[in-house]
């Protein structure tokens, strides 16, 4: 079901994301249905400090993920039990961004990669 290869897409390098335990990832509890499953935990990988933390933040994060809720989103790619999205014009603040993020299959977590602002 692959779309695109992973290293098109500029996210290979997080193909690992949840076997690298010594990243310091922050969890959410939350209530939301994606693609049909019950979504009880976010879980945000602090890539997006790097180079957007001066106007990104988990809560910011938190409110593009709230927009998820009810959405049905075809995967970008499939790596393992990974499926792979990029959400765009997700709006907050009056601007809008895109959402990098992953669904573990039979796992009821989002992960978040990376977030960042759209022009």
């Amino acid at each position: 079901m692959n779309k695109l290869p992973l290293q098109d897409l500029k996210i290979d390098k997080f193909a690992h994301l949840c076997e690298d335990v010594s990243v310091n990832r922050r969890t959410y509890q939350v209530q939301i249905t994606v693609n049909g499953h019950k979504i009880k935990t976010v879980v945000i990988d602090p890539h997006y400090e790097i180079k957007h933390s001066a106007t990104i933040t988990d809560g910011l994060i938190l409110q593009l993920v709230a927009q998820l809720d009810g959405g049905d989103f075809s995967p970008e790619s499939v790596a393992k039990n990974f499926e792979y999205h990029m959400t765009d014009n997700l709006v907050a603040r009056g601007k809008k961004y895109r959402l990098v993020w992953l669904i573990e299959r039979e796992q009821l977590f989002v992960g978040v990669i990376n977030a960042y602002r759209r022009k």
